[in-house]
């Protein structure tokens, strides 16, 4: 079992920023990758940042050049920091982490954390 414990929410005017953090109960060299999903009001969930096992990271293509994600490996931390924010960055942030239970994958989340931009 991996709990996700998320920091960071809050509310910001167009063009400011927000950091995000993201504590796993367990150590992150455990988890095959962890990073960041997104949904916004009547929208599907959607993936914004992950940073895999290696090293390598992947960004949506609305958030390239914008939101960086990075880890610290001694606190088993995944952090969003996330610039020129957009009123469509809106959503509730959830962490999530992906780790091999065998015989497969698992994945868990956090409770969520509200990102509110206004224009």
């Amino acid at each position: 079992q991996v709990q996700l414990v998320e920091f960071g929410g809050g509310l910001v005017q167009a063009g400011g920023s927000l950091r995000l953090s993201c504590a796993a109960s367990i150590s992150i060299f455990r988890l095959n990758a962890m990073g960041w999903y997104r949904q916004a009001p009547g929208k599907q969930r959607e993936l914004a940042a992950v940073i895999i096992s290696g090293g390598s990271t992947k960004y949506a293509d609305s958030v390239k050049g914008r939101f960086t994600i990075s880890r610290d490996n001694a606190k088993n931390t995944v952090f969003l920091q996330m610039n020129s924010l957009k009123p469509e960055d809106t959503a509730v942030y959830y962490c999530y982490a992906l780790m091999t239970v065998v015989p497969g994958l698992r994945d868990y989340w956090g409770q969520g954390t509200q990102v509110t931009v206004s224009s």
